[in-house]
């Protein structure tokens, strides 16, 4: 089989209801197959699974294993060219598939790909989690063209352009099966959030390219596993942050980035309490409690990683502060 599409469930009925029959209709081919991988959901999913859709092929899990182990174990347990990553809250459209596939098989040294990340509520709008795709500024914080916090832009065709990328968005992540083993997968102990930042980082410092394809086009509903205000989303994402720089860093920048990027969490953790947020004030320390005591592990990561490093220096890594950037000097556009 040429190319599988993995879709990672946890008490996700609604959404499988939802947009499960698009992704069956525009992607089930001879080449291309659709897989349910569930998380040991606690509602009716795979109930509704087997009444509806009794020959979709599915892999149910012991346990909820979040979003990077649980597609670790599931896809280990497929064969395929191509993973398609594709989350349960996403509608997919006719063709979707084939530019990024034909890009893919014409260009061996891309890892991974995205399409163009639409809004499902706002379909003019690009989506929160990718947008026109991922890049990281020098202290690690995330951003995309077409997205600068939680600022997103209107798509008026002004990414229309194939381009390379510093990450690819886990909601619609097109992979190649191969690199996705030897670079080890996702992270386990990111459990969700960033771990394909990481990923694509480690890929990209492996050697291999990260593309977005914008002749493919998908809408992603978001915050369907956990909305966008949410404690536990903070520390995640704080914590992940730290993993994901203590892990790719290269040497030369490692302690400085390091340092300044816990101020930076330091100042927004004033913040938060400064306006009230105290759950996610809290969330921040324990972050940092949490990557304290993961340093023993990360430590035997980074010494691994360092090993296999063919490129360090990327051109997709914004080279300032972004949080500097679009908050003091009011820059509200930043095109990568």
């Amino acid at each position: 089989m040429n190319v599988a599409i993995a879709i990672l469930n946890w008490n996700g009925q609604k959404f499988l209801e939802k947009f499960l029959p698009a992704v069956i209709e525009y992607s089930c081919s001879e080449t291309t197959a659709v897989y349910v991988i569930d998380n040991a959901s606690t509602d009716n999913s795979v109930a509704f699974l087997q009444e509806n859709y009794p020959n979709l092929p599915r892999i149910v899990l012991d346990k909820n294993y979040g979003f990077a182990e649980g597609y670790n174990k599931g896809l280990a347990q497929i064969s395929a060219e191509y993973f398609i990553l594709l989350n349960s809250d996403v509608q997919v459209t006719p063709n979707w598939i084939e530019p990024v596939i034909t890009y893919m098989n014409a260009h061996s040294n891309c890892a991974a790909a995205m399409p163009k990340l639409l809004s499902y509520a706002r379909p003019e709008y690009f989506e929160y989690a990718g947008a026109a795709g991922g890049f990281i500024d020098r202290y690690g914080f995330p951003f995309c063209n077409g997205r600068l916090f939680s600022q997103v832009q209107k798509d008026c065709g002004q990414y229309d352009t194939l381009k390379e990328i510093f990450w690819a968005s886990g909601a619609a992540l097109f992979v190649r099966s191969s690199v996705y083993w030897q670079c080890g997968g996702l992270d386990a102990d990111f459990f969700a959030h960033m771990e394909e930042i990481d990923l694509c980082w480690r890929m990209k410092n492996a050697g291999f390219s990260i593309m977005y394809i914008p002749q493919s086009a998908v809408y992603h509903v978001g915050g369907g596993a956990l909305p966008h205000s949410n404690p536990f989303k903070t520390y995640l994402n704080f914590r992940n942050n730290l993993f994901l720089l203590y892990k790719n860093l290269p040497d030369r920048n490692f302690l400085c980035t390091l340092f300044a990027r816990m101020c930076l969490d330091g100042i927004a953790c004033i913040q938060f309490v400064c306006t009230g947020k105290f759950g996610d004030a809290k969330s921040v320390f324990k972050a940092h409690r949490d990557f304290y005591s993961s340093l023993s592990d990360l430590k035997k990561k980074r010494k691994a990683l360092q090993q296999q490093h063919k490129a360090i220096q990327h051109p997709q890594m914004y080279k300032r502060s972004i949080v500097w950037d679009f908050y003091v000097k009011q820059k509200k556009e930043i095109v990568m």
